[in-house]
This record gives C-alpha cells, sequence and structure tokens, in this order.
C-alpha cells in the first residue's frame, strides 16, 4: 500500500530534548544550574512522549548514538536476527519515506539477494567482513559496476560503469551491500540538492528545507535511516555542510587518505571521498575500510592506516574529564558577523561542553581565513572546466544528434549540462585564459598556500580547531536558488579546510529554531594531516557525553504516529 501522506508535525512534541534558552556569546552559565535545567526538561519531554501508546519507549531514550554496524554485526552473529531481516526492515522504510525526502537516484534491486548471501556465510560458520550486512548508500558521483552512476547529471543518464570505485571496492570485500545511488548536485557544483538533474532531496527535520549538498541525498539518507552508513564526497564542505544540516557525523578525511579512483572527478586537488554516520564509531569503521594507498590513484597516501575503531573507548572507561590536556582552539572569524546568532549559541555551548571535559579552550585567529572562498572558487572552477571538458558527447557523455563536429560538442553539452555546471565551467575557463591566469588563479594558488601555512602554526599550538560547521541551518527549498552568491557564502566554514588538505569532522552539537521540532547544528572539527584517529576519539568523547540530546528527525515518527 501506498506511504501515508505527510502530515503536519506540530502537534508532536520534540523528538529531541533541546535547552529552553539560548547561552549568548557573553554569558557562561554554571554548570549545576545548566544540568538541572537539562534534567527537568528531559524529563517533563519525556513524560509527555510516554502517554503516546503508539511510540515505542525506546524512541524516548536520549541515550548517546551508538553504533548501528557493530549491533548489526552482533545480531548477525548471535544469530538473534538474519541480514535479510536488516536489509528488509531498512528497504521498507526507505519505500515509505523516499517519497517526502527523495534521497536516492537508484535503488538497487538486489539487495535482498545479497542480505541472503550474508545469511548463507553466517549459517556456514565462514568469517564475515566487518561490514557483513550494513546497507551502504553511495553518492552517485562514486563509480558502482552495473549500477547507474551519473553524477548528478543529464548528460550521463543512464551509463552504468563496468567497474568500482576502489573505495566502493573495499566496502564490498568486507561484506557491505549497496543500497543505491544517492542524489547530488550535478557534479558536486552546489549546496542544496537543488542543483541536481533529476529531483530535488528535502531535509528530514522539516521536508520544506533542504538537506545541504552536493551530498544532501547520502546524509538525508542516513538521517532518515534508510540506510546504515553512506559514501559521500567533500570538495569544499560538502560532506560536513550536508552533516551539520541533518544532523548526522559527517568526516572528511586527509586529502589522499581514502583513493579518488573511481570518483568523478570535480576539482582534483580538493576532491575526497568522506563518510556520513549516525555516530562517529560508525564513521571510523567505515574509514578504516575505505582508507589506504591505491595504486591507481597517484596520489593517495602510503601513510599507514591505524585501527580506528581501537581509538574510541568505552563510555564506562570514560575519567570525569577524559579530555583533560587538550588544547581546542575556537576560530575568531568563524563566530562573528554573518553567523546565525542560534548557531553562535549552540557552538559556544558545545565548546562550553568541551570545556567540562576537561578541555582548554582558547580563541585563535586565522587572518587569511576570509580570503579561502574567493580563491577556493577561482581554484575549483578552473579545475573543473578542464576535468569536465570529457562530457563532449564523444568521449564521455549523452550524444546531440547534429550533422557537424562543432554542434556535436555544443548541442550535447547545451543539453546535457545544468545551468550551475555551465556557470562554473565558464568562470574556470576565464580564469585560466591567457590575460587573467596572474591575475586570478595564480593569486588563488598564492592565497592557498597563506590558508596551508596559517592552519599549520594554528595546529601547532592547539590540538583541533573548532569552528560551526556552516553559518546557518538549514534553510527553505528555493530561497537561494535565484541567489548563487548567498550560497556560495555558506561555503566559509568549510572550503578552508579543503584548500589546505585537512581532515575534518563534524558531530551534531545543538538545535536552532525552525520548522517544526528545531533544526540541528554540526560542530566542526579540524585536525592536523592524518590525526583522523585524534578526531574521532575526541568527537567520540563529546557525542557520548552531550547529555538530553536525540537528534532523530520528525519523519521518523509520523511513521509512528
Amino acid at each position: 500500500m501506498p506511504p501515508p501522506p505527510v502530515r503536519s508535525p506540530s502537534s508532536l512534541l520534540l523528538c529531541h530534548c533541546r535547552l529552553p534558552f539560548h547561552i549568548s556569546p557573553q554569558t557562561r552559565l554554571p554548570l549545576s544550574h545548566n544540568s538541572s535545567v537539562r534534567r527537568r526538561f528531559h524529563c517533563s519531554a519525556v513524560s509527555a512522549l510516554s502517554s503516546d501508546p503508539q511510540i515505542a519507549p525506546t524512541d524516548l531514550t536520549t541515550t548517546p548514538p551508538s553504533s548501528h554496524i557493530l549491533s548489526i554485526r552482533e545480531s548477525l552473529l548471535s544469530r538473534r536476527r538474519t541480514a535479510a531481516d536488516v536489509a528488509g526492515e531498512y528497504l521498507d522504510r526507505l519505500r515509505r519515506t523516499e517519497p517526502h525526502i527523495r534521497s536516492f537516484l537508484h535503488v538497487s534491486e538486489t539487495t535482498m539477494r545479497e542480505a541472503e548471501e550474508v545469511d548463507r556465510l553466517v549459517a556456514s560458520g565462514k568469517d564475515l567482513g566487518p561490514l557483513a550486512g550494513v546497507l551502504v548508500g553511495v553518492k552517485d558521483n562514486i563509480c558502482t559496476a552495473g549500477m547507474p552512476s551519473t553524477g548528478g547529471s543529464r548528460i550521463l543518464e543512464g551509463y552504468r560503469p563496468p567497474f568500482d570505485a576502489t573505495a566502493v571496492r573495499k566496502l564490498k570485500e568486507a561484506g557491505a551491500i549497496i543500497i543505491g545511488k544517492t542524489n547530488m548536485d550535478e557534479f558536486g557544483m552546489g549546496s542544496t540538492t537543488e542543483g541536481s538533474g533529476f529531483q530535488v532531496t528535502a531535509n528530514p527535520w522539516d521536508i520544506s528545507r533542504v538537506p545541504g549538498g552536493s551530498s544532501g541525498g547520502s546524509a538525508s539518507a542516513v538521517s532518515a535511516k534508510q540506510c546504515v552508513v553512506s559514501l559521500g564526497s567533500d570538495t569544499g564542505g560538502s560532506v560536513r555542510q550536508p552533516a551539520s544540516f541533518c544532523g548526522v557525523v559527517g568526516l572528511k578525511p586527509t586529502y589522499g587518505r581514502v583513493s579518488r579512483f573511481g570518483l568523478m572527478a570535480y576539482a582534483s586537488s580538493l576532491d575526497v571521498i568522506g563518510c556520513f554516520g549516525a555516530s562517529v564509531i560508525d564513521s571510523a569503521i567505515v574509514l578504516n575500510v575505505v582508507s589506504g594507498h591505491d595504486r591507481f590513484d597517484s596520489t593517495s597516501s602510503t601513510h599507514e592506516v591505524p585501527d580506528y575503531a581501537s581509538f574510541l573507548m568505552s563510555t564506562d572507561h570514560f575519567e570525569s574529564t577524559p579530555l583533560k590536556g587538550l588544547k581546542v582552539g575556537m576560530i575568531r572569524e568563524t563566530i562573528g558577523d554573518g553567523v546565525d546568532v542560534g548557531v553562535i549559541s549552540s557552538i559556544k555551548a558545545a565548546a562550553l561542553h568541551l570545556e567540562e571535559l576537561g578541555a582548554t579552550i582558547t580563541e585563535v585567529s586565522l587572518p587569511s581565513f576570509s580570503l579561502g572562498l574567493p580563491a577556493y572558487y577561482v581554484l575549483a572552477s578552473s579545475e573543473a572546466s578542464s576535468n569536465l571538458s570529457r562530457y563532449d558527447g564523444v568521449r564521455y557523455g549523452n550524444r546531440a544528434t547534429v550533422d557537424e563536429l562543432n554542434s556535436l560538442y555544443g548541442d550535447s553539452r547545451a543539453d546535457g549540462l545544468g545551468p550551475e555546471v555551465k556557470m562554473r565551467i565558464l568562470m574556470g575557463t576565464y580564469a585560466l585564459s591567457a590575460g587573467y591566469y596572474d591575475a586570478y588563479y595564480k593569486r588563488a594558488q598564492q592565497v592557498r598556500t597563506l590558508i596551508r601555512k596559517s592552519f599549520k602554526d594554528a595546529l601547532e599550538k592547539m590540538d583541533i580547531l573548532v569552528s560551526p560547521a556552516v553559518p546557518s541551518p538549514a534553510y527553505k527549498i528555493g530561497e537561494k536558488v535565484n541567489d548563487p552568491l548567498a550560497m556560495y557564502a555558506g561555503d566559509i566554514m568549510t572550503v578552508n579546510v579543503n584548500l589546505a588538505g585537512l581532515p575534518a569532522l563534524v558531530v551534531p552539537c545543538g538545535f536552532v529554531e525552525g520548522g517544526s521540532a528545531g533544526l540541528p547544528v554540526g560542530l566542526q572539527m579540524i585536525g592536523s594531516s592524518f590525526s583522523e584517529e585524534k578526531l574521532l576519539r575526541i568527537g567520540h568523547i563529546f557525542e557520548q557525553t552531550l547529555p538530553n540530546y536525540r537528534f532523530v528527525p520528525p519523519l521518523l515518527f509520523l511513521e509512528l504516529v
């Protein structure tokens, strides 16, 4: 039967427990007062929700996020559940929620068969891979053999690669089941998924709002529990911004940590494959699987891959101040003018929580921070103008029916590419032209060097840097579609990290007003090159000790009423 229509959830209480006040930039609340207010609010919310018999008690808990991957593995090994049961549950939820959020461009027809194969392995007693039975969504610009891989563009409509990207191959070797391909802005150029050539994805927290981009489909799919984890790509924040908008964990590794082989190139010196998860430990497990040197990618690093999950201790072993001695730098330029007041309050409350855990918080200044945005768009557009030249109807892409060669090139690209992609190709071609190369491209590369140095200097004094992931919460679909400069400005918090090639982790840290139940805010943690294990350890401690928050979107609660 068809899924029920989405009803306004205004009558529902919050499915997370937010502070009933904001911490202003000038205010620091004593811990005892802060905790008591949170406890009172939590008890009243849970009591009210408990009166609804259709909502299961387990959905009301504000316990820290747990690992879905480890839970699935334990249930398979103990024979409490089968992989087919798990796959059926996720596919059923996907079927019910997909008409509302449209996260996927393609759903695999072989999911149940692959799950049954996992069950046969369990029955035979054979060793299971670390991701056995785990359903993974893959962004549509990452190649998957035999599955459509369009990059969100009409010019590649119907294209099915004959090979898997290295990251996808490693996932499959670890036992993962690829559930489908997620929606995205065309070739990764956008911040909302409104730039997709096929459909617009909605945010599970408020279906009138964007999920972010360009990996919006991957983020919304994890948020709505349509898959366990997902892969995205991050060129200037395309994993971290959607993670913040959708209230999930988003990890951008160090450049070269994960092979780019099989990733459709946008800006080759900036592109990184990242991942989304409902918890830090799930992201750590996925990163462990997909990391490592690849002979098919000359930019992939030979740096040793540690067991990231081993750095994440159980809460039973936490000390009262598990982050004692940690030096955290809050980037001054990210908590000033142009940033939503509610976002600043959430980030400062998150910093207060880090202090309660034993960390020392210090404001640091990165003088070149504001230069990152224009430098990024010059460099990314320049590389895109070169990389996308292959989509000409001859080498790659659907071909227009014409009689003359130049018309074939022109018509194939005019019909197949969207307006945002065309604009960035024009911008990049202009920046690389003989008369303007020094004024734009060369200068942008010089700014990139300054940005790398400023991060290096700051991280020599601090263990990590923190900032908002985005200057605002998720905004309405269509709100910025006619104002590309305003949309570009939303990348100010993230592009510098790509220019410097550093790893960054976004963890949900709070909410701001908006929608029917508030909108999530993400805290961005930035580390030095190949310090993913440090970021994951800090992020894990942060999320496991963050009191009275439950990042479950209202869309899932609507399924229960």
